[in-house]
């Protein structure tokens, strides 16, 4: 398991856009299962919708990419300084809304392993149902240098 204070050593996303609670297993260079807990007092119910609250879909994939990020980091030696770029997203589906009190587990998968790119899919669950699932792509480069520089 990695509680929050590990995931916030790895990720340099920080509240409100901090989107995954605790990884649950991890098998480094294959799988790993996070959880999202979805509460009203999250920013975006604000706007999103007053009077029906629902998660953002792009925020769901933001959280399958969170921890996406979490696998690639774990799973790339020499990792130090590192940080986790989303670089695209493809076959985004939304099967069902999220809504205040949801807890979003979160699976994500390897699909293709290029150092330092990564290919992944992420699906995510509300009580076993599936909300959304997407296909996305992710780097691992240095923070210091501007981003996208190796």
């Amino acid at each position: 398991m990695i509680d929050i204070g590990e995931i916030q050593e790895i990720l340099p996303h920080r509240y409100p856009f901090l989107l995954v609670d605790r990884i649950l297993e991890i098998e480094p260079g294959k799988r790993i299962v996070g959880f999202k807990n979805v509460t009203i007092n999250e920013p975006f119910f604000q706007g999103h919708f007053p009077k029906h609250p629902i998660m953002p879909g792009v925020l769901i994939i933001e959280s399958m990419a969170q921890v996406g990020g979490v696998l690639a980091f774990k799973s790339t030696k020499g990792n130090e300084g590192q940080l986790v770029f989303f670089l695209g997203i493809d076959k985004a589906k939304f099967r069902k809304p999220v809504y205040p009190g949801d807890q979003l587990r979160i699976e994500v998968e390897v699909i293709q392993e290029r150092p330092p790119f990564w290919r992944l899919k992420g699906m995510a669950y509300v009580d076993g149902k599936l909300a959304a699932e997407a296909e996305f792509k992710a780097m691992l480069g240095q923070g210091n240098k501007g981003g996208l520089e190796k």
